[in-house]
């Protein structure tokens, strides 16, 4: 199969067809309108010198005189030659010629029917007389002239006429010029359309509609593959492009209609002040409760900046592998820390029993008991849900490892099951709990409390540490993502996420998280959340709140 018609070849062929049908139209409807113009200058003129002569009393008074051709002869050759008409011929009523430019005729009866004037009418028409095919104009003479006209009798016609070959000379005398002009603008029109086409080409590199259409499948097919998320944006700060992967991150119900609106109203702001900074840049943000990894560079073509790009990859559960990483070494350490403990232990105990001091060996073993650093949570800690004690034991392995004691509220109380949604619950305490084991130091101590209320339906989490505490014109601040008061981890900068992420959650199900002075000297968080996400505000949530801290 031979190769297609080139894009260049198809815009000139279609633009051209557009422009010499365009032109040719005009010019056929010029034409016509030209040709009836003519005419109707023609017709007037005819008409008015028709009635004209048929007014003067020279010609009607003539028509009593013995020989009138004396009289209207000279008279209608006059008008002829003034009006630039071909013939004037004025008759009687039986037909007979007064006048006419050939003098041979006058005294004959005229050659086409005159029986339309003599009936006091106007005939206009094209006929063939003794000059030739003529347009022509009849009109009567009344006896007594215009002022008897309708009532006075009919005793002659005045036939005016122009031949039809001197209309068509005329008329394709001033048609030329029109042709002439149609063609000029028909040529302009082509050289215009090979212009217009190359510009065309240049625009679009080159490519013809099989590679833009290949171009463009293989766009979307990548746009809509990958499993990162991409944004574009354009210099005024508009979203121009938008894949699916990236309104799964961004919670945007539709990919489509984000492109263009501006950016700022459908990212977050730290997003938005990511991308609109014009860095090269990767680093997390959040996005809603979803962390992201964040690589954003401003976008040159043919050395211009023509807006900036940035590509999403979604770590929210990279990070909660890292926590949980983090709880399992935790609890390994514990175990860790535990063997070496309970190996000390029994070489004691074994020690003692080798030198015979049995006594010595009952009283070493009751004082140890059986606690350890994975040991049961107190019993009337009231918290019975198996998760968030795990969560828990976890977190005091950890702070007996940092030197920092935590203990279980005496007013916690949490059911099996009866939480608010369990994953937030386990983001939400933990991490308030690693907020307060940064805050605090070695000797630290941190006091955590959960409560749930099935009859007024929330869950309050509260956690006191004896830390150096926010300041008060922090507090707001504190929650805001990137904000943090902590040295970054060398390499990885994964602060200043974990509370935004807790007031997130919380304000989701239509609670609050606060911060303010502990009375044990740091940060008390108070957290609140309803036991499941309300369509709207209850009454009794709004009750319960009022005993809020």
């Amino acid at each position: 199969m031979g190769r297609s018609m080139s894009l260049r070849v198809q815009l000139v062929l279609l633009q051209l067809v557009i422009v010499l049908g365009t032109v040719l139209g005009t010019g056929a409807t010029a034409i016509w309108l030209q040709e009836r113009q003519l005419r109707d200058a023609y017709l007037d003129r005819m008409i008015a010198v028709a009635q004209s002569i048929a007014s003067l009393p020279a010609i009607f008074s003539a028509f009593d005189d013995e020989d009138p051709a004396v009289t209207v002869q000279p008279i209608a050759e006059l008008i002829r030659d003034a009006s630039d008409v071909t013939y004037v011929v004025v008759a009687n009523a039986d037909g007979i010629r007064y006048s006419h430019p050939n003098t041979d005729l006058i005294g004959k009866p005229v050659s086409t029917d005159p029986s339309i004037p003599l009936s006091g009418e106007i005939y206009v028409g094209t006929q063939t007389g003794t000059l030739g095919e003529s347009w022509r104009v009849k009109v009567p003479v009344f006896d007594g002239g215009a002022e008897d006209a309708g009532s006075g009798a009919v005793i002659g016609q005045v036939s005016v006429g122009i031949l039809e070959s001197e209309l068509r000379s005329d008329f394709v005398g001033n048609v030329g010029w029109l042709l002439l002009a149609l063609t000029v603008a028909a040529s302009l029109g082509v050289v215009a359309s090979a212009w217009l086409g190359a510009v065309i080409r240049r625009r679009i590199f080159g490519l013809e509609p099989e590679e833009i259409r290949g171009l463009l499948e293989t766009r979307e097919a990548m746009l809509h593959g990958i499993r990162e998320g991409l944004v574009a944006v354009d210099q005024s700060g508009r979203i121009v492009l938008m894949n699916d992967a990236a309104a799964r991150l961004l919670d945007v119900p539709d990919a489509p209609t984000a492109v263009g609106q501006p950016i700022s109203a459908v990212l977050d702001e730290q997003l938005v002040r990511f991308i609109a900074s014009g860095e090269k840049l990767e680093t997390l943000a959040l996005s809603g409760e979803r962390v992201l990894l964040v690589h954003s560079d401003r976008v040159v073509v043919d050395g211009r900046e023509i807006g900036s790009i940035a590509i999403l990859r979604d770590r929210t559960e990279l990070e909660a592998v890292l926590r949980d990483l983090q709880g399992a070494q935790s609890l390994a350490d514990g175990l860790r820390a535990q063997s070496h403990e309970f190996a000390n232990k029994l070489h004691v105990v074994n020690g003692l029993l080798e030198l015979g001091h049995i006594d010595a060996a009952m009283d070493f073993i009751e004082r140890a008991g059986v606690g350890g650093a994975l040991s049961n949570l107190d019993e009337d800690s009231g918290i019975a849900d198996i998760e968030l004690s795990a969560l828990l034991l976890a977190k005091r392995s950890r702070a007996q490892e940092l030197g920092i004691t935590v203990s279980i509220g005496t007013d916690s109380h949490l059911l099996t099951g009866s939480a608010a949604a369990r994953s937030d619950l386990l983001t939400v305490v933990g991490n308030v709990v690693d907020n307060a084991l940064d805050a605090c130091v070695l000797g630290g101590t941190i006091s955590v409390s959960v409560r749930d209320d099935e009859r007024e339906g929330w869950v309050h989490v509260l956690v006191d540490d004896d830390g150096p505490g926010v300041q008060p014109e922090d507090r707001d601040r504190i929650f805001e993502s990137g904000i943090t008061s902590k040295e970054l981890d060398r390499g990885r900068d994964r602060r200043g996420i974990g509370l935004t992420i807790v007031r997130r959650v919380a304000e989701r199900l239509g609670g609050s998280a606060t911060v303010s002075a502990s009375p044990l000297g740091g940060a008390r968080f108070s957290v609140w959340m309803t036991r499941v996400q309300p369509p709207a505000a209850s009454g009794t949530l709004a009750v319960a709140r009022e005993g809020r801290p």
